[in-house]
């Protein structure tokens, strides 16, 4: 069977195909008889015939004159049929070729004789639709959307469609099917099995579209024509269809099925915002998948031309025979917007906004819109181009030509501030946009040239070699480290509103959602004038961020991590696995009389403090027992060690801090900190700070050159109080700043001003661990609420979240290595780099109580509270 040339694109934006009929066509007084069928539109009539040498032809609604019953000329054999008389005829495709439509603007008689139909079932309607087209324009619109719902309303799904008897329909509702710059009205129903869609035309290859549920991998909510009525299915390999776009009635239609679509039992992706933030940061994932990330979460898909995913300029020299990527002089200010990078540009521009009435805006047209992304994909889309321009190319001199001059148009034209599409960074493709791959005539230019392949610039081989060449720029550590400036103006903060005034980031207001309440407008004649000019000026991304984004971090290289047996001693001693662990039951000697509240490392020591009150040191690697006192009559809760290693101080219920000497084996002194149990402590040069039940933290003045040789007077070494709200849980000090976590807040403080500067309220519950990393740029939280939050210290944007199933007891972080113990005895670990749990171990067969990690990040202790202590170890393979 041939395959049709006709396609929806061969109507005009937002006309509707409705069926199609079996005849002869031909004109009027000529004995030519073409088979063919003819297509009925809302607004033409279509003849496409069988033999591929002659063009389609199109009529018209609105030119057509008449539209009669044809009488039977039995000479020929003819019956009755339909005559159409048109003043102006569009023939497409001639010879099957893809080139500019032919307007012949004469008036014409065509004749079609259906074959097997009643020529009333043809002129019936096609006679309602030629009335509808002879209205005013807004009379039109509405007689058209009449008939067009009454035909909808006609049409049922049938249920014999359904695979199984025991199929459920769970959802049922009128859809679009949207692809770019078509929708496709029909009905799409979900089952318990498979997603149907049964289109009210033939258009589509299949008579019903089926998707298994069990294909789907990503279920996402898009706005269309800034309404939010769109659904994009994306699917696994094995699927019928690698995606589908619908838009619904309404909202609340949209949300509804989305509901029951993700009710079923689904096999999705796990895509978290806070997981693909943290991935990029870390280098997990590349510059170019965490903007198309960040593009579908702002709801851009690529089949939607009018948000269509939008990707930025990153080179600035198209003239070059070399680029130098590693030169910063190379690349684009991503800090500016397009229209903005040019000075001279950019004040003509702020001078025409200052002259300007309310609503004001900086540039008239968008950065992305299915104009400006058909301007850089016509040679690989023609036939999107012709639909869009309503058959016609753009004049040559206007068309994509060269890199270079596109470049400078967007840096010195007054209207011209598009950024690019993800096809100029992706090496698969190999740049077949910029090659005239279909020969097609596109005309030629002001001094005779012909266009063809797009004129590279000279440091590019060819159309591939730019590709790659432009992914390299885009993955470059100078890009890299101000992408993210680049994404507070498309998808942040600087998006709208006084940041965006400050970043000369104001586009046209119907850019924006809210600017148009289409859902209030009942006119379709004028709605439907709104959603093309919604179409023609292009849309602003979903707000996706409203603090600034942070940026990407340097690569700090560790470690695999694999799992080996260890010699068991007092302390039980393994490995981490990337895969689960198993462990094998063993005999575990306890370490403390009672549940172990405290583990630190030094050196080669691990020291533990216990409710019974003992110190515990242990030598590495060997884990011999080194020391062990007993310092208070009351529990210890926490220990940390100070220069040197040879003086241990440890807090207690007592409400003091005890302090032993190591070498000689002795009690130092007692200093009382607090008016409550102390439950923290934490050492920097110079300072002892600690936290306590009784809502405060302390900070304590320690020389470096008295430490172990003079007691810690507590009215001399006193030096400030951070008082709180509630009890003192954690605390940790990095450079100039503590964090401190206690029932349901995060609070960082400057310690030299002594002032609070940010305070994350990130938990329901106590906290459980709150850590600040050694270059003060993120905060890792965890709460008796089962969740563990990284936070961006700049901006606060919270970059992960992670529920756990468990409910945490103890919290340890460093590098990108995090260690959770749990109440039931579990201990987790996680790769943040990764972001991802690598394993998860019965560490303890009660609740763990302390946790710890060595400096390099190496080794794990835990305690727990049957009253022993585990050492784990990080080993490379």
């Amino acid at each position: 069977m041939e395959k049709e040339r006709f396609c929806l694109l061969l109507l005009e934006p937002g006309e509707t195909y409705f069926e199609d009929f079996s005849g002869l066509w031909f004109k009027k007084g000529a004995k030519e008889q073409v088979p063919g069928r003819l297509k009925l539109c809302s607004r033409s009539a279509v003849f496409e015939p069988r033999e591929t040498a002659l063009p389609l032809v199109k009529l018209p609604l609105q030119h057509c004159s008449r539209v009669d019953p044809s009488q039977p000329i039995l000479t020929e054999n003819i019956g009755d049929g339909v005559e159409i008389e048109c003043n102006q005829v569009i023939e497409m495709l001639p010879g099957n070729i893809l080139a500019p439509y032919s307007f012949l603007k004469e008036s014409q008689t065509f004749i079609f004789v259906p074959t097997y139909m009643d020529v009333e079932h043809i002129l019936r309607p096609l006679s309602q639709l030629h009335r509808a087209a002879t209205l005013p324009l807004q009379d039109h619109n509405n007689m058209v959307a009449t008939i067009i719902f009454s035909r909808q309303a006609r049409f049922k799904f049938d249920p014999q469609w359904l695979e199984d008897f025991s199929e459920r329909i769970i959802f049922e509702a009128t859809a679009n099917k949207v692809t770019p710059l078509v929708v496709n009205p029909g009905r799409v129903v979900l089952t318990n099995s498979i997603l149907y869609f049964q289109p009210f035309n033939n258009i589509e290859q299949t008579v019903v579209l089926k998707i298994r549920l069990r294909h789907v991998r990503r279920v996402t909510n898009r706005r269309f024509l800034l309404r939010h009525l769109g659904l994009e299915i994306e699917c696994c390999p094995q699927s019928s269809v690698p995606r589908i776009y619908f838009s619904l009635e309404s909202a609340s239609e949209r949300d509804s099925f989305a509901e029951a679509l993700l009710s079923q039992d689904l096999e999705l992706d796990n895509l978290r915002q806070d997981e693909m933030t943290l991935k990029w940061q870390n280098s997990v994932i590349s510059n170019y998948e965490y903007l198309s990330y960040l593009n579908s979460l702002a709801d851009r898909s690529t089949s939607d031309l009018t948000q269509y995913p939008v990707f930025p300029w990153v080179i600035c020299d198209y003239e070059s025979k070399q680029i130098d990527l590693k030169n910063p002089l190379v690349f684009r200010d991503l800090t500016k917007p397009v229209g903005a990078l040019d000075s001279v540009r950019l004040q003509k521009l702020l001078d025409r906004y200052d002259e300007m009435d309310p609503p004001k805006f900086l540039y008239g047209s968008h950065y992305s819109a299915p104009g400006l992304v058909l301007f850089y994909l016509v040679r690989q889309y023609p036939h999107l181009m012709l639909c869009l321009q309503n058959g016609r190319f753009d004049h040559p001199d206007r068309m994509f030509n060269s890199m270079k001059d596109v470049w400078r148009n967007i840096n010195t034209n007054m209207s011209d501030f598009k950024e690019l599409t993800p096809e100029f960074y992706d090496p698969e493709q190999e740049g077949r946009f910029c090659t005239n791959l279909f020969g097609i005539n596109f005309g030629h230019r002001h001094d005779g040239r012909k266009v063809g392949d797009v004129e590279l610039p000279p440091w590019a081989s060819n159309s591939k070699d730019f590709v790659v060449k432009m992914r390299e720029a885009l993955e470059s550590d100078i890009v890299s480290s101000n992408l993210n400036h680049w994404i507070d103006l498309i998808f942040g903060y600087k998006q709208m509103g006084e940041e965006a005034e400050k970043a000369h980031n104001i586009f046209y207001p119907m850019c924006y959602e809210g600017s148009v309440d289409l859902d209030s407008e009942m006119d379709f004649g004028k709605r439907h004038a709104l959603e093309v000019q919604i179409m023609e000026f292009g849309q602003i991304p979903k707000q996706l961020f409203q603090v600034p984004h942070p940026p990407k971090l340097p690569l700090s290289p560790q470690s695999p991590i694999h799992l080996n047996d260890v010699t068991d001693s007092l302390i039980t001693s393994k490995t981490f696995s990337e895969e689960t662990i198993v462990c094998k039951e063993q005999e575990v000697q306890r370490a403390h009389r009672d549940y172990v509240s405290g583990v630190t490392f030094s050196s080669d020591r691990l020291y533990s403090v216990g409710q019974d009150g003992t110190l515990k040191i242990f030598k590495l690697p060997d884990l011999a027992v080194e020391r062990s006192a007993t310092l208070s009559s009351l529990p210890l809760s926490c220990c940390t060690v100070l220069p040197g290693a040879t003086t241990v101080l440890a807090g207690s219920w007592d409400n003091n801090l005890h302090s032993y000497e190591v070498e000689f084996g002795r009690r130092v002194e007692l200093l009382a900190a607090h008016e409550d149990a102390v439950t923290c402590l934490q050492w920097r040069p110079g300072l002892l700070v600690s936290g306590s039940w009784d809502c405060s933290v302390r900070l304590w003045r320690v020389e470096d050159a008295t430490l172990g040789k003079h007691p810690i007077r507590g009215p001399q070494a006193y030096v400030a109080e951070l008082p709180h709200e509630n009890k003192i849980n954690s605390i940790c000090v990095q450079r100039d700043f503590v964090l401190s976590g206690s029932s349901g807040e995060v609070i960082l403080w400057d310690l030299e001003t002594r002032q609070q500067l940010k305070n994350f309220p990130c938990h329901n519950d106590d906290v459980v661990g709150a850590f600040l990393d050694p270059d003060c740029r993120q905060v890792l939280t965890c709460g008796s609420d089962s969740q563990i939050r990284l936070y961006d210290l700049n901006s606060g944007l919270q970059v992960f979240c992670k529920t756990i199933t468990q409910q945490p007891t103890q919290l340890a972080w460093r590098q990108n290595r995090l260690l959770v113990g749990t109440l039931e005895g579990l201990l987790l670990a996680w790769d943040l780099r990764q972001v991802r749990q690598i394993s998860q171990i019965q560490a303890h067969k009660g609740a763990i109580t302390a946790v710890g990690l060595d400096e390099a990040a190496n080794y794990v202790a835990s305690g727990g509270t049957d009253r022993s202590v585990s050492l784990w170890r990080f080993a490379e393979l």
